[in-house]
């Protein structure tokens, strides 16, 4: 069977097609999805979100669709948009450890209410669906493709809006990252 024949029968909701696309592919996939993370766990379970994104979005591929080139590049992506996502937490770590050491000096409590205060006008500022797929990431540990589902959006628009969110929160959370990283020096 071509992979035309397959595509075609993916689209139509064939099962077996999607099981046969899945058990050929599920293996390069989590390899390509591993050589940029070097974590097989992580790998793995992007793979499996890669196929279960090709089953939702079977209808909206158009003909001539190269299956091994969609699932390819949506491995690479997403395992690229995971590395991005450690990245972000790396970085607002630096705000969580502010809020969570013992005080060090006098002012340390009103130092980390201040920033606290901060964080939640910062947040408040966010334009409404920006701040309600930022919260649910964040305070529901929600992934993207759960927030896509839940408010019927793609999960591209969950990632444009949290990198909104991130870089409004980290332009008006900077003086607070200048402080911290000055007092630490």
């Amino acid at each position: 069977m071509t992979d035309s024949d397959l595509l075609r029968r993916l689209r139509q909701g064939d099962h077996t097609a999607f099981d046969a696309l899945f058990r050929q592919w599920y293996e390069p996939v989590v390899r390509s999805a591993n050589r940029v993370l070097h974590e097989p766990q992580v790998a793995e379970e992007l793979a499996q979100d890669v196929f279960l994104e090709l089953w939702r979005r079977r209808e909206q591929l158009p003909d001539g669709s190269s299956i091994p080139g969609y699932l390819m590049q949506a491995a690479r992506n997403r395992a690229l948009n995971h590395l991005r996502h450690l990245q972000v937490q790396k970085k607002s770590q630096v705000y969580v450890e502010a809020l969570s050491e013992p005080a060090e000096h006098a002012d340390a409590d009103a130092q980390a209410n201040e920033l606290e205060q901060a964080i939640g006008g910062a947040i408040t500022d966010l334009p409404p669906r920006t701040r309600e797929v930022f919260l649910m990431s964040r305070e529901r540990n929600l992934k993207y493709s759960e927030i896509a589902e839940l408010l019927g959006i793609s999960v591209k628009a969950v990632e444009a809006n949290m990198s909104r969110a991130l870089r409004q929160l980290r332009e008006k959370l900077s003086p607070f990252l200048q402080r911290h990283s000055d007092g630490d020096g």
